[in-house]
């Protein structure tokens, strides 16, 4: 394996004091040598930069300032971002093991391949190391669009590029838009590449699932995403919330 290719790995942080120190560290341990990490904080008040300053290493671009919620931050990392390919790891979560990115970079070898993605599993908030669910991605396919189907937006490796040509992060909606860009990424006709194998750890208790208010208004984010890809409606919005109960018996 090559190490040309530059990772890109953005953390978007606000008041996660208890959680950054891990999702630096998981980033830290990779066995691939050519990895930045851009960290985009939002203006913290409870230390959260105090750890992130403490961190400090050679390959970390940091900023912290005000924004307008998590993916007005993750498009300042893109915008940050010096490294051919980019990743992200949430506050709150972190790489399953230190060869996660040593396999994304394999995939990306092929020229032709200009998205990665793999499998992710839930954990307790409290204890990384108990599994709740597990979301296998399998391959893309273009008809499971319609079934509501989207990677585990947390292992998705872009090449930077796409985003160049097909936009980042539409901030018009607020906990969607990662469903927003898959769709229009692949929509694209973008050639993707599934590792199948776990590559985060995400902790439950994320903000789509924080009480039924954010429920109700990712499920209209949803909907109107769906309708804004013409891949479906009422139905489609319905399957994909449906596909999400087999992540508790795998």
């Amino acid at each position: 394996m090559t190490a040309t290719l530059k990772v890109s790995i953005i953390t978007a942080v606000f008041n996660r004091c208890e959680t950054i120190s891990k999702a630096i560290n998981s980033v830290q341990a990779q066995q691939y040598p050519n990895i930045s990490h851009v960290i985009v904080d939002g203006g913290s008040t409870d230390g959260t930069m105090d750890i992130v300053n403490e961190s400090c290493a050679s390959n970390q671009i940091v900023i912290s300032e005000p924004d307008n919620g998590i993916y007005d931050a993750l498009n300042k990392g893109i915008r940050l971002a010096d490294g051919d390919i980019i990743g992200l790891v949430h506050s709150d979560d972190l790489f399953y093991d230190d060869m996660v990115i040593s396999d994304v970079v394999t995939a990306f070898s092929d020229p032709d391949v200009q998205l990665v993605y793999g499998d992710l599993v839930y954990v307790e908030e409290s204890d990384v190391t108990k599994v709740v669910r597990k979301w296998i991605s399998g391959r893309f396919v273009t008809h499971k669009l319609r079934m509501g189907w989207m990677p585990p937006h947390p292992t998705v490796f872009i090449r930077k590029s796409v985003f160049d040509q097909f936009g980042v992060y539409d901030t018009s909606f607020k906990i969607s838009a990662d469903y927003d860009a898959m769709l229009r990424f692949f929509q694209s006709g973008i050639y993707s590449a599934y590792i199948p194998r776990v590559l985060v750890k995400m902790r439950m208790g994320g903000v789509s699932n924080r009480g039924f208010k954010n429920i109700l208004t990712k499920m209209r984010e949803d909907y109107r995403v769906i309708r804004k890809a013409n891949v479906g409606g009422v139905g489609t919005l319905v399957l994909k919330n449906v596909s999400k109960i087999r992540q508790f018996i795998t």
